[in-house]
């Protein structure tokens, strides 16, 4: 499956300030058997909610085998293992790993909906994902990832 992995992070790690701890999720990838094609360029962009540090945000194209529970159970582990603790919503983190798109499949279960219902509001998410796979169909709404981004960009 064809698969986009949106990549966040707003506070220093032990690979360093938040940009090096996107970079090293990323190369922690292949091993857990996602097969990285392309990387977003990364970028910094405001916080959502209380947390005051910006984040730097990004996203991965890859290649994976397995199903999206699998995938979201492998990017579960990856978080802690850089040190993520789910404390209070919104707030910092070293590193937050999302599935943003999963082919074109549109899914919903307890824990997981792909893509995330807020996609299309998120600039954060959707350029990344626009960088990487614009001609990507959002299931629901039946647009693309760059037409959706030019939505979002027309509401500002």
């Amino acid at each position: 499956m064809r698969v986009v992995v949106g990549l966040g992070s707003n506070r220093p790690g032990r690979h360093g300030p938040p940009e090096a701890e996107l970079r090293a999720a990323i190369a922690a990838l292949p091993p857990l058997g996602f097969t990285v094609l392309a990387v977003s360029r990364l970028r910094q962009t405001p916080p959502l909610g209380p947390s005051a540090r910006r984040y730097a945000n990004g996203a991965v194209l890859g290649l994976w085998a397995g199903t999206a529970d699998e995938l979201l159970g492998q990017l579960k582990q990856l978080e802690r293992r850089f040190g993520r603790r789910r404390n209070r919503r919104w707030g910092e983190r070293v590193l937050d790993c999302d599935i943003l798109a999963f082919a074109g499949h549109n899914f919903s279960q307890p824990g997981l909906t792909i893509p995330h219902p807020r996609l299309h509001l998120r600039r954060f998410a959707l350029e990344p994902l626009a960088d990487l796979w614009p001609g990507w169909r959002h299931p629901r709404l039946g647009r693309t990832a760059r037409h959706l981004l030019a939505l979002l960009e027309k509401r500002r």
